[in-house]
């Protein structure tokens, strides 16, 4: 696992070649048993393959033109009403969906959507939520785009882990 943490980067250019339907299963899987809280499950997902959606989706805020490129786009949703803590949840899947990507040699970004805006008159997530028709009652989290890579970028080192922010039995005793 700490090998899979270490390769994982964000990823932001992808090459044209699409995902087959297992690969997109796999993923899917993986979002689906995602931790939550209380097993409640508040999240859902709605997984865009259509380059024409993908575009759209890339225009939804400043800085996430790159998943026009992507071979997939995963828009993770939650329900408030089933968990009051549904961002978090929803920020599980999305890990999870990066990891897995990763484990499948695909490279991942998330992209933020809650609480970003898509104009000054609309939010990135009422964007979102009008392209794909999503019900009022599911807040748009985040999409993770995937696909493969077309940069390398390089692993991680123990250098770059940031140890002094780690603290032991009390703030300020540093590890």
């Amino acid at each position: 696992m700490l090998d899979l943490l270490y390769r994982r980067r964000s990823i932001r250019k992808y090459k044209p070649e699409k995902l087959d339907a297992q690969t997109v299963q796999v993923l899917l899987k993986a979002a689906l048993l995602s931790p939550s809280s209380r097993g409640f499950q508040p999240w859902q997902f709605v997984a865009v393959d259509d380059s024409e959606i993908l575009t759209q989706l890339a225009s939804s805020k400043k800085g996430a033109g790159f998943l026009k490129d992507a071979a997939l786009g995963i828009v993770i949703l939650a329900d408030p009403s089933k968990s009051d803590v549904w961002v978090e949840d929803a920020s599980i899947a999305a890990t999870i969906l990066h990891l897995t990507s990763e484990s499948l040699g695909l490279g991942s970004c998330w992209i933020q959507i809650r609480e970003r805006q898509f104009s000054e008159s609309e939010t990135a997530e009422q964007y979102v939520r009008r392209i794909l028709y999503i019900p009022d009652n599911l807040k748009v989290a985040s999409i993770i785009s995937i696909g493969y890579p077309d940069q390398s970028k390089s692993p991680y080192l123990d250098g770059d882990l940031g140890f002094d922010k780690v603290h032991i039995n009390k703030y300020g005793s540093k590890y």
